[in-house]
């Protein structure tokens, strides 16, 4: 199991649209509007690297108003129980 966050930088008021129409997808756990260099941050699984891949390339990259993206893959995770 591969966890990515995906950083977005959209045109200028297309934040929501752009969420919206990620947030869909069944990878995607969670999907936020940030301040910052970027505006959205999507955290997401990928059952391997293929899926995240296209993932990337063929849906965040090609959707309206997504100008850059930056992806973080998580080499350890920890959780508060």
């Amino acid at each position: 199991m591969i966890f990515a966050y995906i950083l977005g930088k959209v045109e200028k008021g297309s934040e929501l649209e752009v969420l919206n129409m990620l947030k869909n997808f069944e990878q995607v756990e969670k999907a936020s509007i940030i301040y910052g260099a970027y505006d959205l941050c999507i955290e997401a699984r990928f059952k391997n690297m293929e899926e995240l891949d296209e993932f990337v390339f063929n849906i965040v990259r090609k959707a309206p108003g997504i100008k850059d993206t930056c992806t973080l893959i998580a080499a350890k995770i920890f959780q508060r129980k």
